[in-house]
């Protein structure tokens, strides 16, 4: 009981605490929303009034004419409640949608904040499932919450107020049965919030391992996996129904009890209305009122029930989204700007272990600015944690990585961002036209200059070709794996940094792509510094800089030129090798 306690008075701060945060800001319209909703229920209780009226007259075989304005008017204030309660409607989900939007842009902009060790343990699907799935369980809360719940409660009490302004006696009994009730459901409603964590927990699990699998299918396929990976998700996707199940069971506590509690309570108004109208001590007019104003009563803690329920689901996603915003990075942010232009690289002493296994040793070398590097090295000599530790994705574990004689340590994590680009051996790509895949979304780059990256790139005629221009669709699969890296190029030269990271852009590619290729890399570096991570040597014919790895040490480091001319070099046995007909790295750098 006590954890359950817990998990309530969590799950009730969370929400408090997230809806001044983000309904703050929209005061305005919270303001015009309280206005529709006060107005809104203000008539819901007048209108009983009329019609109670109007059974009296007619009973009495009062003047036709008071009836028909007794029905004018309610056909009248029935229309204004409508009114308003769709326009309380409208601002509510204008208000709550904004508020979910904001929720969902802060915490992409935290989670892409975090380092790497953080993201090493999460699988992208779970990632999108934090971002987009706990988000949007929650858009009922924001969108619908405010309205209901607020609405209900003033509807409550505003009922309450008329069953006294009627009958004291009748007003108590039915004050105190509300109460009761309200306190039976808030009780139930506790029992829902860990089913609803865990279930939540359990669809963040069935996501990432989805989009693991999905990224994977070709070697699925290829290996015979399919049978294999098919009872993996079978077993995820049992895990999830059996805790949604649970979680619903648990959350049906709370609209069973409200059945139950309703069906007594009708019962016991219609007994006192039947009474009280035998007796003669109240008119037919007064025996409906006391009906719909229990209607009245109904509707608003049938409300409360049912956002009850949606706060369980809510409170549960606060709960995990509170745990990512408490989440916080080990990289710690800087305030120096790097400087503009071509960037030295300088490694002084660097050390890097992932936990208790050692990647980097001791790396000390320096690359001049606008010079291009060839990092060479057998498979897990420590090339890609080298790249990593440039862009700051981590922190040295000793020693320092200094861009243009600054620590990394020391410089603004966006403005590092910026200036360093990095084009992987997989291109993303999404599902949007030309010109959002280049700019990622950024319509503040003028299409003039988009187009211009691509001529530069040597796409040119590839998009003189397409139906719509820049505005067509990049269809999946529609481009070749060289197009896809030209792309990337295009991307880089539209952020224009001053270092340029390749991981093996030409790895996949048949000799004519990879001479296209070539022309357009010598573009992309040109006053530039790069490093280019290298498993062939025509990738690196053109650098400056060799820089060869092994187990995490410098194995050797200098001029391309000086190392080809020395015999006992790794570079120029390589070299050697090639010329031989033997291209094997992993030989030759053992």
């Amino acid at each position: 009981m006590s954890s359950s306690r817990s998990s309530d008075s969590r799950s009730t701060r969370a929400a408090l605490k997230v809806l001044a945060r983000y309904l703050g800001p929209q005061w305005a319209l919270v303001t015009l929303l309280l206005v529709l909703l006060l107005s809104s229920i203000g008539l819901q209780l007048l209108t009983p009034q009329i019609l109670a009226s109007y059974i009296d007259v007619a009973r009495e075989q009062g003047a036709l004419a008071t009836l028909q304005r007794f029905a004018f008017t309610y056909i009248v204030l029935g229309l204004l409640v409508q009114l308003f309660s769709a326009g309380a409607t409208y601002v509510g989900a204008n208000v709550g949608w904004t508020a979910t939007n904001r929720l969902r842009a802060d915490l992409m902009r935290h989670l892409l904040k975090l380092d790497m060790s953080y993201h090493k343990e999460r699988t992208p699907g779970e990632m999108i499932e934090r971002v987009d799935g706990d988000v949007t369980a929650l858009s009922n809360f924001f969108s619908q919450f405010s309205v209901r719940v607020f609405g209900a409660a003033l509807l409550l009490l505003g009922s309450l107020v008329m069953f006294w302004r009627e009958d004291v006696r009748v007003g108590a009994i039915v004050t105190v049965f509300a109460c009761f009730t309200l306190f039976a459901l808030l009780r139930a409603r506790r029992v829902g919030v860990e089913p609803s964590k865990k279930e939540r927990e359990a669809s963040a699990e069935l996501y990432g391992f989805i989009e693991e699998r999905l990224t994977g299918l070709d070697d699925v396929r290829a290996l015979g996996g399919g049978a294999h990976a098919l009872r993996g998700f079978l077993g995820v996707q049992k895990n999830f129904f059996w805790k949604a199940y649970r979680a619903w069971i648990a959350r049906s506590v709370v609209w069973q009890l409200s059945f139950l509690m309703f069906a007594i309570g009708y019962v016991g108004i219609l007994g006192l209305a039947v009474g009280f109208y035998a007796a003669g001590t109240i008119t037919l007019g007064t025996a409906y009122l006391y009906y719909t104003y229990m209607t009245l009563i109904e509707d608003p803690i049938d409300q409360l029930t049912q956002q009850l329920q949606e706060l369980q689901k809510a409170g549960a996603g606060l709960i995990r989204i509170g745990e990512v915003f408490g989440l916080s990075t080990e990289l710690r942010e800087g305030a120096r700007e790097v400087p503009s232009g071509a960037t030295e690289v300088a490694f002084r002493d660097v050390s890097f272990a992932y936990g208790d296994t050692p990647v980097l040793k001791d790396v000390d070398f320096t690359l001049r600015a606008g010079r291009t590097l060839g990092l060479l090295g057998r498979t897990g000599s420590g090339k890609t944690t080298l790249t990593r530790l440039v862009s700051r994705l981590y922190d040295p574990t000793a020693g320092s990585v200094t861009l243009s004689g600054i620590d990394t340590r020391d410089l603004s994590l966006e403005s590092l961002r910026e200036h360093v680009a990095v084009v992987t051996q997989d291109v993303q790509l999404f599902q949007a036209s030309i010109r959002d895949n280049l700019t990622l979304f950024d319509d503040r780059l003028p299409d003039e200059r988009v187009a211009a990256a691509l001529e530069e790139v040597g796409l040119g005629d590839w998009l003189a070709s397409q139906a719509d221009g820049l505005d067509s669709a990049l269809a999946s699969g529609s481009l070749s794996a060289g197009e896809a890296q030209l792309l990337a190029f295009a991307r880089v030269l539209l952020r224009d940094p001053g270092l340029v990271i390749l991981d093996e852009p030409s790895s996949r590619l048949d000799p004519a792509t990879e001479a296209r290729l070539t022309k357009a890399m010598e573009r992309l570096l040109l006053h530039r510094t790069a490093i280019v991570i290298a498993h062939r040597l025509d990738t690196v014919a053109r650098a400056d800089d060799i820089l060869v790895l092994g187990d995490g040490e410098i194995v050797e480091f200098g001029p391309r030129e000086a190392l080809a001319c020395r015999p006992s070099s790794r570079y120029s046995q390589l070299l050697r090798a090639a010329s031989q007909g033997r291209a094997d790295f992993e030989e030759v750098l053992s």
